[in-house]
C-alpha cells in the first residue's frame, strides 16, 4: 500500500509546476571597475567580478553563456563566462566603447565607439572586427528594430539618431533629436523609436517609417530646475503600455503612458539614476543609482519602489537573464 501511496506522491510532484528560477543580474560599475552579481530571489551581491577600466555598455549574449561588458577606457570588450563568473576573452572595439547591441540572431555586435565616430561590427563566433560604420561626432545610444532591418545609433554632440540599414551598412536617414541624446528603445511592435535627450531634458518619440520627430516628452518635477532633469535610460514594457524614463541627477524615474504620451508619475529612485532592465517575468525593473552606488527595485505592476541593492562605485549598465 505504501508503495502505490510513494509513486502517487511521486507523480503529482512530478505533475505539479516546476519551482520559480532565479534571475541573476549583471550591474557594471563604472567608477569601481567591477561588475556586481544580483540574486533577484534574495536581492543580495553574491559575487564581485573585477573587469577593465571604466566598465558601462553591458548585455548578456543571446546563448546566454557570456555576459559582455564595454570597458571604455581599455578600448575593449570583455567576455564574462556565466558558467565561472569569471572574464574569459575580449572582444576587438574601437576606442572607448560606450553601449552596443546585438542582431536577433546573436551573431554581430554593433559597438557605439564614443572616441572615433563610428560603429565597430564585432562577428561574435569568430570574435574578429569585420567593419565600421562612419556615424555622428560621440556615438552613444543603440538600438536594433524588432525586424532586425534598422540598427539605430545616437551621436551625443551631432544631436541625431543615424539610422543604419543591417544588410548594407549604410545610414538610410537622420533625425535631428535635442542635445545629448544618450539612448535609444524601440517598442517592441516597432511603430515607435524612443531617443532620450540629456542635456535637451527630453524624449523624442520618432516614426520609423517616415523619420520624423511625432512627440517630445518633457518632465516637470516641483521643486526641481529644468536643467535637473535629464532623460538617459528608457524601458517599455513588452506589451507597449508603459514606458520608464530614468532623469539623471533628477532622482526619479518616469512612468509614462506609452500610448498617450503623457507622463502618469515620478518614482523617488537614488541619486544619478542612469540605465535599467526588467526581470525576464516582467515583474520588476532594477535601476541604477550612480551617485548613492545602488539598485532600484521597481515593482513594475504596482508601479512602486520595494528594495534598494547595495553595488559597486559608480553603477551604470545592467542586464538580467535566468540563472
Amino acid at each position: 500500500m505504501w508503495v502505490r501511496c510513494l509513486a502517487f506522491a511521486i507523480a503529482l510532484w512530478l505533475a505539479g509546476p516546476l519551482p520559480a528560477r532565479a534571475f541573476i543580474a549583471y550591474v557594471s560599475n563604472e567608477k569601481g571597475n567591477t561588475v556586481s552579481v544580483i540574486d533577484t530571489d534574495k536581492w543580495t551581491v553574491t559575487k564581485t567580478i573585477k573587469v577593465g577600466q571604466r566598465p558601462r555598455g553591458i548585455e548578456f549574449t543571446v546563448d546566454g553563456k557570456f555576459v559582455l561588458v564595454a570597458v571604455g577606457d581599455d578600448d575593449t570588450i570583455q567576455m564574462i563566462d556565466t558558467a565561472t563568473q569569471e572574464v574569459a576573452d575580449t572582444l576587438p572595439s574601437g576606442p572607448d566603447p560606450e553601449l552596443f547591441i546585438q542582431d536577433k540572431a546573436g551573431k554581430i555586435l554593433y559597438v557605439a565607439n564614443e572616441n572615433d565616430n563610428t560603429v565597430t561590427l564585432i562577428d561574435l563566433e569568430k570574435r574578429t572586427r569585420i567593419g565600421d560604420v562612419q556615424v555622428g561626432v560621440e556615438p552613444e545610444g543603440m538600438a536594433i528594430s524588432p525586424d532586425g532591418k534598422l540598427l539605430i545609433n545616437t551621436s551625443e554632440t551631432t544631436n541625431m539618431a543615424h539610422f543604419i540599414d543591417t544588410q548594407t551598412h549604410q545610414i538610410v536617414a537622420n533625425v535631428l533629436v535635442d542635445s545629448r541624446p544618450r539612448f535609444a528603445e524601440f517598442k517592441r511592435d516597432g511603430s515607435e523609436l524612443w531617443v532620450s535627450s540629456e542635456i535637451g531634458g527630453t524624449v523624442s518619440v520618432i516614426d520609423p517609417a517616415k523619420h520624423v520627430v511625432t512627440k517630445k516628452i518633457t518632465f516637470e518635477i516641483p521643486g526641481l530646475r529644468k536643467e535637473a532633469i535629464q532623460p538617459v535610460g528608457i524601458s517599455i514594457t513588452p506589451d507597449g503600455k508603459i514606458a520608464f524614463v530614468a532623469l539623471g541627477p533628477a532622482n526619479r524615474v518616469a512612468v509614462i503612458d506609452a500610448a498617450t504620451h503623457q507622463v502618469e508619475k515620478y518614482l523617488l529612485v537614488g541619486q544619478r539614476v542612469w540605465h535599467m532592465a526588467f526581470t525576464p517575468d516582467g515583474k520588476y525593473l532594477l535601476v541604477t543609482n550612480g551617485l548613492s552606488n545602488d539598485v532600484s527595485v521597481i515593482d513594475v505592476a504596482a508601479l512602486k519602489v520595494i528594495k534598494t541593492v547595495q553595488v559597486g562605485e559608480l553603477p551604470w549598465g545592467i542586464t538580467i537573464a535566468k540563472q
